[in-house]
């Protein structure tokens, strides 16, 4: 078997080839009457009225000896056979030139792009097929393509050459058309309802929105150190409901600087969205409709095996309440434990932590996610402690928790809202205390926004706030964050 670099040698040949008898192997304009999809489901009627026709794409195989070749072209939406034969008459497209059939032989490998012209008929095998009587190279290859049939098969190397994995892999290719898809049916949904798409920055010099370690970089031109934005710029998009537009909502990538798991990457796609003069109540009425929307869109269906679990979106969700559940699971009041009976209790349930990073706050949430592994839903997840959240609402029923949920499907958290705090005292003293917690080491822990706060103060309405990233995709597709990425972040080989 050649080696890659005996492979590139032949083809750079054979691309001298082509340039001497004066043929530019990378043209600019291509001439074509019909891409591959158009052609094939209109086929019979091209094929009757014996017009000539003229389609382009990638070399996926070639076959035949001798007289005959096929070649079965891709363009991106669909595949064709095309015939070459040598005692018909062909032509290279605009050029005179001797021998059009034996320079295709010659010059022209699997993985090259080219443009045929022809006539249709069906082969004896029943195959839509192209009877070139013209051709023309639109970009000639110098690495191989592999094979179709086996593909690439290592994980490293398919997300190394994630173009080759999407070229070859129909499951991939499909993936990210329903990726499209997922993502267009939200905004869709939002816009249908009045929401207006904007975008906010990346750069912040203040990370807020969420609970995360942020990346950091330096901005030569101010020449600050600023950050990566760990949220789907919520404090900004409320900022703009204080500016007075009442629905507004982001696509956007966010970054957090944390590990990487089956559900967890660094870099990722979320939408979130904020609505005036709303509450987390009508929230949770109009998620039930976002997510069954959008699964009926991207996936046809509303019932989906998440893990072990059946879960059907379409019935009636269920509403969970954090505190109880916890105290019902290990028998631990979380909003009246210490910090000791905690730690204590993560013990007994052998949940690994660092005691150096341990707090009310983190022992809670570790307990949590836990337990939350035995909730099928779909749910919302209720009654957080306000001490665990510091950018929602107090409950009116409980001031020692919040008005905020998480949508619970197959054992995971898959978005959440809250009834947004608009009241700037309060905003203040959450924020405080999330900085007594980062000052004490835990780097996860809200920055405090005085700017945010400063804009709360001029009045900010009652809202009502959502966010959701790609990993709801991803679970639904059934497969890990990484795979559900277009292009996953690797590791520089060495």
């Amino acid at each position: 078997m050649a080696s890659l670099e005996e492979i590139r040698t032949a083809r750079l040949a054979k691309l001298e080839v082509l340039s001497a008898r004066g043929i530019d192997a990378y043209p600019a304009r291509v001439t074509r009457t019909h891409s591959t999809k158009d052609l094939k489901e209109n086929f019979e009627s091209l094929e009757k009225g014996g017009k000539k026709v003229s389609v382009v794409g990638r070399i996926m195989s070639m076959r035949g000896q001798g007289a005959l070749v096929f070649v079965d072209l891709f363009d991106g939406t669909d595949k064709v056979q095309a015939l070459l034969k040598s005692d018909e008459k062909i032509a290279y497209t605009g050029l005179e030139t001797e021998e059009p059939f034996e320079l295709f032989k010659n010059t022209v490998d699997h993985g090259d792009f080219i443009e045929v012209t022809g006539t249709l008929f069906v082969s004896k095998r029943g195959e839509q097929t192209i009877l070139v009587g013209e051709w023309k190279m639109l970009a000639k290859s110098l690495r191989p393509v592999p094979d179709e049939w086996y593909g690439l098969k290592d994980e490293d190397e398919r997300y190394r050459k994630r173009y080759l994995d999407i070229l070859l892999n129909t499951e991939v290719r499909e993936r990210i058309q329903r990726r499209s898809v997922f993502w267009n049916s939200m905004r869709n949904f939002l816009i249908e309802r009045g929401f207006m798409e904007v975008e906010t920055p990346v750069l912040e010099n203040t990370p807020g929105g969420a609970d995360a370690r942020p990346f950091m970089t330096h901005h030569n031109a101010l020449d600050i150190d600023v950050y990566l934005r760990i949220s789907g710029g919520e404090l900004r998009q409320k900022e703009l409901l204080v500016a007075g537009f009442p629905k507004v909502f982001e696509i956007g990538r966010i970054f957090r600087n944390e590990g990487m798991s089956y559900e967890h990457l660094q870099d990722y796609t979320q939408i979130e969205f904020y609505q005036a003069y709303s509450d987390y109540t009508e929230g949770m009425k109009m998620l039930t409709e976002l997510y069954r929307y959008v699964a009926q869109k991207t996936f046809g269906k509303t019932v989906f095996t998440i893990g072990e679990q059946e879960v059907d979106l379409a019935k009636e969700w269920e509403i969970y309440d954090y505190v109880e559940i916890i105290k019902e699971k290990t028998g631990v009041n979380v909003l009246e434990a210490n910090i000791e009976e905690l730690v204590e209790k993560m013990k007994e349930l052998s949940i690994k932590f660092d005691p150096k990073e341990i707090n009310k706050e983190r022992a809670t949430d570790l307990i949590w996610k836990k337990i939350r592994k035995e909730i099928t839903g779909p749910g919302f997840l209720i009654n957080v402690p306000v001490f665990m959240e510091p950018l929602a609402k107090k409950s009116e029923k409980n001031l020692e928790t919040v008005e905020r949920f998480q949508i619970i499907l197959g054992g995971s958290e898959m978005g959440k809202g809250f009834s947004e705090l608009n009241n700037p005292l309060d905003q203040r003293e959450r924020f405080e205390h999330q900085e007594e917690l980062r000052a004490a080491g835990d780097d996860e822990a809200h920055m405090k926004d005085d700017a945010y706060i400063e804009a709360m103060e001029y009045g900010m309405p009652p809202a009502f706030g959502f966010g959701i990233s790609e990993r709801l995709f991803a679970v639904l597709e059934g497969v890990s964050v990484r795979e559900g990425q277009i292009f996953p972040m690797m590791r520089p080989k060495e």
